[in-house]
């Protein structure tokens, strides 16, 4: 235990009267000890735990030095007892374990030490995570949770709080470098930036704790998370007063967040507000008693007990000892009546805090692991307190992480005192580990609000965005105008654009070929025009069905010929109006296959032509081969090429619709995408294919007689709808969005008026005015060859 607190700086220069940390007697670490001895003293009574063993003890003071700790366990290991506390004890002992470490840096140190003879160390109030390193540390245990779990505690806060630019003090040691750069390492990954980092020991020079003051002055951040023992504190806020920064909020660590030492009347301003975790309590029965009834009459040979009263009543006691040294000269002799429920100190703050719980639960640890071992049982420590908690150790040696969430505040005294606003239970199921009262919370300043104080790097007004600052760390940046997707530097949704002010986001315009702007509407017309016409076209053959001209033209190829056309001019209406899944469908589905059928007629029609005129020996048996069946065969086959493609196309991945938002920034194309890439080639490759054919052979019979133009009219259909889907592609490629498909009906329908027009209209204009012209022998001829097909 660390009864002397010694901290006098190295610096050879001469230090300002605030810094000189005179030897001064530790009433927390004495109040600490006397747990340590009522919970020894009530083992000892204990007739369940330890029959027929006594407990002794040996106390040692460190110091609070590693170096005088190392010696203490030095003397404790070589050193066999022979005077030790009990009457019953009469053989010599060897010590079988230490209970100590008031710090993570004499933890290390005596555990390193005494590692390598199997004697276990449990300590109180080391929190270092490096502790848990059972290769580098494998007897050591702690009765407080380690340092890994505060972290987390305190990077929630950071995160429950939204700050996001803060900054870090901590000592220089093992504790405060291990605990920072966790919780560091964790508050990076919520995306929280360090504005500054500092450390420092207390014996540093005076220089290095104004330099520390100010950094923290010149920081733009209000929020500090210091990670330090009690005395680096004291010395910290000493400077901070001195330079009179009082506006941090601070977040501190176990170690000097609960300490009773700083709530001095000076110290309140700094310290109310301040945000932290403590060592969970629980109450321990009859220790109250216990410590208000040390006395020195009690002990006359315990030189601590003597410096204790000595040093809390300020005055001296009649046999004279060295601990009077502490008392200044001319002090008043002590009485002896002098009670301890009147003192003002660490001591007397009789509230069971967390290290004072960790002390019995030590002790009660040794016991419980000596109470095994005598009873040859085998299996690790587990037991439950009188007051309730249930205390065990993990494979690291470490307890589950349990603290309570304190605030500081002011009560109606004027003073600040520790109130409890939530707390930490690490075994808890995930994301139910802490509960947090936010209402009770006193912020720094002693502001009651229950907005919490904000801590940005840098804000920027609405309808600007971030440009980060180099050189600076990611948090720090310069405000200029939001681009032109994003308002308040947030990136509005993908489907909402941003205002001129930036500070709005509206939704973005869509656009499709509708109904209701002129070239939809003139394309409707135009696909309405060409249904009409084919339905006349049709009406017309059907009325002159038994003419010659009709007849001469396989009246069952034209009918299913302009039955596709009338087919193409309908599907080209579904690319007009907003895409949905049944359009999307039509238009590649219904068009592909009512195209191919298109082509599938004029090829078998071409095919025909050609076999007419170029056989001219009756009942020729290629003739009698592409008869009627052959020819319907034929236009289902090619067909049903195409309808198979598609069926596999809109079953497996059929066309879909799709918001694009590709081409522009602040309009939504509404298209519809082809869904298989493979099969949307395969169909338009099969169509392109049918195409060629059919031009090629139109071409070959163009040359036929002059009184019978069908081969000619053919080869000008299949010209003029070659040259409109090749000149499609790169028109098409150019103009995205409506353009694109207004592109795509115009082929459609500039392709199949071709059809109608080229084919057809020579026939009509032959039925209708002059049908008596169609009696020419040349005529006659194609019609008996045409009727022998058929």
């Amino acid at each position: 235990f660390s009864n002397s607190a010694m901290g006098l700086p190295t610096s050879t220069r001469t230090l300002p009267e605030d810094f000189l940390l005179l030897p001064s007697f530790d009433f927390r670490a004495f109040r600490l000890a006397q747990t340590m001895i009522f919970a020894i003293e009530e083992i000892n009574q204990n007739s369940a735990l330890l029959p027929n063993v006594a407990l002794g003890y040996r106390i040692y003071d460190d110091c609070s030095s590693s170096t005088i700790a190392t010696k203490a366990a030095l003397s404790l290991i070589n050193d066999i007892e022979e005077t030790v506390s009990g009457e019953n004890c009469r053989e010599r002992s060897r010590i079988s374990a230490l209970i100590g470490g008031g710090s993570s840096l004499e933890s290390i140190a005596v555990t390193r030490f005494i590692s390598p003879f199997n004697i276990p160390l449990v300590s109180y109030f080391s929190t270092c995570a490096c502790l848990s390193n059972r290769k580098e540390f494998p007897t050591f245990y702690r009765t407080i949770p380690s340092d890994s779990y505060q972290s987390k505690v305190l990077a929630f806060l950071v995160r429950k709080f939204g700050w996001n630019w803060i900054g870090t003090i901590r000592v220089n040691n093992d504790y405060g470098n291990f605990g920072m750069q966790t919780f560091i390492d964790t508050v990076h990954q919520l995306g929280v930036c360090i504005a500054f980092s500092e450390s420092f020991y207390r014996t540093d020079p005076i220089e290095r704790i104004t330099d520390i003051v100010q950094t923290v002055k010149r920081s733009s951040t209000k929020v500090v998370v210091a990670f330090c023992a009690t005395r680096e504190m004291r010395i910290l806020f000493k400077e901070l007063l001195r330079q009179n920064v009082t506006d941090i909020q601070w977040i501190g660590s176990e170690a000097w967040v609960t300490s009773d030492t700083l709530t001095s009347q000076e110290n309140t301003q700094l310290l109310v507000g301040t945000v932290g975790t403590a060592i969970r309590r629980s109450g321990i029965p009859g220790l109250r008693d216990f410590l208000l009834s040390v006395h020195p009459s009690r002990f006359p040979d315990n030189t601590l007990v003597k410096e204790f009263w000595e040093t809390a009543f300020k005055c001296t006691l009649r046999s004279e000892s060295a601990s009077s040294q502490r008392v200044t000269s001319g002090s008043r002799q002590c009485t002896g009546k002098e009670h301890l429920e009147d003192l003002q100190t660490a001591y007397s703050y009789l509230k069971i805090d967390g290290p004072t719980c960790n002390v019995y639960k030590a002790v009660y640890a040794f016991a419980h692991a000596f109470h095994h071992m005598f009873s040859c049982e085998r299996g690790k420590v587990n037991f439950t307190t009188l007051s309730g908690d249930n205390v065990y150790f993990d494979v690291n040696g470490d307890p589950v992480g349990t603290y309570d969430l304190i605030n500081w505040q002011i009560n109606s005294e004027g003073k600040a005192e520790m109130k409890i606003i939530g707390y930490y239970d690490g075994s808890a199921a995930p994301g139910q580990e802490v509960v947090l009262n936010e209402k009770d919370i006193i912020w720094s300043g002693g502001q009651t609000e229950v907005r919490h104080p904000l801590s940005p790097c840098t804000s920027c007004p609405r309808g600007s965005r971030k440009v980060i600052q180099k050189g600076q760390p990611i948090c720090c940046f310069d405000c200029t105008q939001c681009s032109e997707d994003s308002t308040d530097c947030i990136r509005c949704p993908w489907d909402y654009w941003s205002n001129r002010l930036r500070d709005q986001c509206l939704p973005k315009a869509t656009d499709f070929l509708s109904y209701t702007e002129p070239v939809g509407a003139a394309l409707a017309s135009l696909a309405l025009t060409g249904l009409c016409t084919t339905l006349v076209v049709a009406a017309v053959f059907f009325q002159s069905r038994h003419t010659p001209i009709v007849k001469a033209n396989n009246s069952e190829l034209s009918f299913l010929l302009l039955f596709a056309l009338w087919l193409c001019f309908l599907c080209a209406l579904a690319f007009i109006g907003e895409p949905s899944g049944r359009t999307c469908k039509l238009r590649r589905g219904a068009f592909s296959v009512s195209f191919v059928l298109c082509l599938s007629c004029v090829l078998v029609k071409t095919v025909l032509v050609l076999l007419a005129f170029k056989t001219t020996v009756p009942n020729n048996s290629v003739l009698r081969w592409f008869d009627a069946t052959k020819q319907r065969l034929s236009v289902f086959i090619l067909t049903f090429v195409q309808s198979f493609i598609c069926a596999l196309w809109l079953t497996l991945s059929p066309p879909f619709p799709l918001k694009n938002t590709e081409y522009y920034e602040d309009i939504i194309i509404l298209e519809c995408a082809v869904g298989s890439v493979t099969a949307f080639y395969w169909a338009s490759a099969y169509i392109a294919l049918l195409s060629c054919v059919c031009f090629l052979i139109a071409f070959f019979t163009r040359k036929l007689p002059d009184n019978f133009n069908e081969a000619k009219c053919i080869t000008f259909s299949m010209l003029i709808h070659c040259a409109v889907w090749i000149t499609y592609i790169p028109v098409y490629v150019s103009s995205p969005g409506r353009h694109s498909v207004a592109v795509e009906v115009f082929a459609i329908l500039m392709s199949s008026f071709a059809l109608l027009v080229c084919i057809f209209a020579p026939k009509c204009y032959i039925i209708f005015p002059h049908v008596s012209k169609c009696v020419q022998s040349t005529c006659i001829c194609v019609y008996n060859q045409l009727i022998m097909l058929s």
